[in-house]
């Protein structure tokens, strides 16, 4: 285990170093599509801009939850098969045609982020796989208002692309990575290119990424055993290890045995390392985080199935579809592509967005009761 461990600890020279040449696009970019990211040259960074927008009626359910996060699915496609998101033998992917566009994209964060929306993460499928991801940072990065776009990847392709993504506007990372084991990996993901994650990682904290947040979905007999290893990660670099509860989808074969709850992983922590400590969380923070005195990064546990967050949530979710949903869940969705597609204007559109957060309940079901409701799948959800 060691030697995979040192594959991150060991970590390489700064990027300067090999020969990243960081060419800063222009803020100014508004004519969404008419450039590709590449023609901004010699301007500023998109994200220095004015912020802070009073959060509308829109965007508050009936609970009074502010929804000031969009998660948005770029695609259905993905360069691996993690087990935990779909089954062996794949599943129908939704037609191109039926997948919103660019400009469709954009309209829609337009509206949400005049609504009050301050953060924007952008998800698949693996989002990196889409061509025009660059210009769609570019566009989004530049909307007034915003205060953060992030992205959730697997990590395969991200090292080359996000000296180019960062410049486009990019400010937060979260990188799945399940075990620092290759044929584990090889295992879990159905695919090679263990190596080209824990290069992202590097990449992604030489190129001032702080922290870099590595999603660990832990599950009993897999890698519950490397708990301890993972946290190993944060000693020396800001790496945000976030172990994650694993969660029912159409698909992924959940079970109860393979849950490892979060009192438990807390426990697995806390032997080895007894100096760790809670930090105060925002009411709207998905994690419980945590410190170890002397460590450059932190720990946190996503616990959604043993100890839910309802009560302090604040995010929507756009499909790659254009469908909005407004739990993950939760079942119910409702269309923002057709009605786009049908010419409404933007005030038809916030009334359908408004109906459905107002129809948002108060906290999704047990983990049971989950396990038998008929959802998508996550790659069609977006992670």
């Amino acid at each position: 285990m060691k030697r995979y461990i040192s594959r991150i600890t060991n970590w390489p020279s700064p990027s300067a170093s090999r020969g990243f040449n960081f060419t800063w696009v222009d803020k100014r970019y508004r004519n969404f599509g008419s450039k590709t990211a590449e023609d901004l040259i010699n301007g500023e960074e998109v994200n220095d801009k004015e912020k802070g927008n009073q959060v509308s009626d829109m965007l508050i359910d009936s609970f009074g939850r502010k929804h000031t996060y969009l998660r948005i699915s770029l695609t259905e496609r993905c360069n691996l098969r993690c087990q935990y998101c779909m089954p062996a033998e794949g599943v129908e992917l939704t037609p191109s045609p039926q997948l919103l566009t660019h400009r469709e994209i954009i309209r829609l964060a337009n509206l949400f982020v005049a609504s009050g929306v301050e953060k924007i993460r952008l998800t698949g499928g693996e989002p990196t796989v889409r061509k025009d991801i660059r210009d769609i940072c570019l566009d989004l990065s530049s909307l007034k208002g915003l205060k953060t776009l992030a992205i959730t990847t697997n990590g395969i392709t991200l090292a080359r692309k996000l000296p180019l993504l960062k410049q486009c506007g990019v400010t937060n990372l979260n990188i799945s990575l399940d075990t620092l084991v290759p044929s584990k990996f090889e295992f879990m993901t159905r695919r090679k290119g263990h190596h080209k994650v824990i290069e992202s990682v590097n990449s992604a904290i030489d190129l001032g990424y702080n922290p870099v947040k590595v999603n660990c979905v832990v599950m009993r007999g897999f890698n519950d055993d490397e708990m301890c290893d993972f946290v190993e990660l944060t000693r020396e670099k800001p790496i945000n290890v976030r172990f994650i509860e694993f969660m029912p989808f159409d698909g992924n074969v959940w079970n109860v045995k393979k849950l490892v709850p979060y009192v438990e992983m807390l426990d697995t922590v806390m032997i080895k390392f007894p100096a760790l400590k809670r930090l105060h969380d925002h009411p709207t923070e998905t994690a419980k985080n945590f410190r170890i005195d002397g460590h450059a990064g932190t720990v946190s546990f996503v616990t959604s199935m043993t100890e839910h967050f309802c009560a302090g949530c604040n995010r929507l979710r756009l499909l790659a579809d254009g469908n909005l949903k407004v739990c993950l869940f939760g079942p119910s969705e409702v269309s923002l592509r057709d009605p786009l597609r049908s010419g409404a204007g933007d005030n038809e559109l916030r009334e359908i967005i408004r109906a459905a957060v107002k129809r948002k309940k108060a906290a999704h079901a047990g983990m049971f009761d989950i396990a038998k409701t008929a959802n998508r799948p996550m790659i069609h959800i977006g992670g």
